[in-house]
């Protein structure tokens, strides 16, 4: 009787024992499947912080909270596994069946917890498919530069040979190479995606200025010993003006009041003053360009031309002062004419406006009148003040010009 018992027991048991069994390796399938998710994932999210490390904060953070959910997971699957020793056969139905309910549990947590993973990892494909985009620019790039820094060093020492100063493209150089080591040795890790990018672009900018630098060096001493050329010359001119300036200045001093010529006092030893400075400058571009020291040669070649060029405004300001008081003194009547003339075209186009002229406009324009009417009254007197008569007359002017400007501007803003 008892065999029978027996018979009848595991006949019941047997197919509890099967349901349980496949549970089982149901379980054991969907935990390979999580692990398997969340190892895909796990690197995607450290590829994207290689990438870009700033945006990919959020999915570190997304990722940490679905780590600590599929761990959890793995820990109650083993806990299942350890809590029903199925390969004990002594086991009862209801074992057996207790069995299959933990383990159909815990794979439905373990599915879940894998369709989470694999949902995160679709929403971030499409961004790691850009960021990959983007990282297969990163080797041409890399290749630019560095043939950029060759470039440049051969030029560089090129220019050394030649026996030029190339100070400037060493240093332009010199940065080159050092953003080129930054970017050997932290790579995308320290600098990420667009900090590589964007590194590499300035080490291959940095090495194509330095190359052209060096490269321009032997252009750049033709143009240098050119442009002493032409400030040597301009000297010259400029230092012939020294004599008139002084007669000129006679002139004023002789034949006009103090108020033509004041402003003007000490003009010819400024004009001397500053063609010496400009010959100092140029003894100094040449003994640069002895160097082969082309920018401080241009430099001051440039400084020379600057000194030149204030000499040379003093003087024609001299000189166009007595052509200009010369002129007034002759026919006081024709520069007022010109003020006279700027005056009535003002009028004649405040007077077109519709309604006539606004009364602003009238106003300053019969202001403009009335000293047109005074300014020959600068003139009279044993020594009549012409400067001072030319210059009301071109304030004249610039007014009546000033009132033509706000009445297009005004017409403008009305459409």
């Amino acid at each position: 009787m008892r065999g029978a018992g027996d018979q009848r027991r595991r006949g019941r048991e047997a197919p509890a024992a099967a349901r349980a069994i496949e549970a089982r390796e149901t379980a054991a399938t969907a935990f390979y499947d999580m692990d398997q998710a969340q190892k895909y994932l796990q690197g995607r999210v450290t590829v994207f912080a290689d990438l870009d490390a700033a945006a990919a904060e959020p999915a570190r953070r997304e990722l940490a909270g679905l780590d600590e959910a599929a761990n959890a997971a793995s820990i109650a699957y083993i806990d299942a596994l350890d809590a029903h020793p199925l390969d004990d056969q002594d086991r009862s139905a209801a074992q057996y069946e207790q069995a299959r309910r933990a383990l159909a549990g815990v794979t439905d947590r373990m599915r879940k917890i894998t369709g989470d993973l694999n949902g995160f990892a679709e929403r971030l494909a499409p961004r790691m498919a850009r960021l990959e985009a983007a990282l297969d620019q990163l080797p041409p790039r890399l290749a630019a530069a560095r043939d950029a820094v060759a470039a440049a060093d051969a030029a560089v020492a090129r220019a050394r040979q030649a026996g030029m100063d190339a100070a400037d493209p060493e240093a332009e150089l010199a940065r080159a190479r050092e953003g080129l080591s930054v970017l050997s040795s932290q790579g995308l890790g320290g600098l990420g995606l667009n900090g590589a990018l964007d590194q590499a672009e300035e080490v291959r900018r940095l090495a194509e200025r330095a190359r052209e630098a060096a490269e321009e060096l032997p252009r750049l001493g033709e143009k240098v010993r050119n442009s002493m050329a032409s400030v040597r010359t301009r000297v010259d001119v400029v230092a012939g003006r020294s004599g008139p300036v002084r007669d000129a200045m006679k002139k004023l001093l002789r034949g006009y009041s103090q108020a033509c010529w004041q402003d003007l006092r000490g003009a010819p030893e400024a004009v001397e003053a500053g063609v010496q400075r400009a010959r100092e400058r140029l003894n100094e571009a040449s003994a640069h360009i002895s160097r082969a020291e082309w920018k401080q040669a241009q430099q001051a070649i440039t400084a020379a031309r600057t000194e030149l060029n204030g000499a040379d405004r003093r003087a024609g300001q001299v000189t166009g002062r007595v052509a200009e008081l010369d002129e007034a003194r002759a026919d006081p009547d024709r520069p007022a004419e010109a003020a006279r003339f700027a005056v009535r075209d003002a009028q004649r186009l405040a007077m077109a406006q519709p309604g006539g002229a606004a009364p602003h406009h009238a106003r300053a324009l019969d202001g403009l009148v009335a000293r047109l009417e005074q300014a020959p009254q600068r003139l009279g007197g044993a020594h009549p003040d012409y400067w001072a008569y030319l210059q009301e007359l071109e304030s004249i002017k610039t007014a009546a010009g000033d009132v033509v400007a706000r009445i297009r501007s005004e017409r403008a803003a009305q459409g």
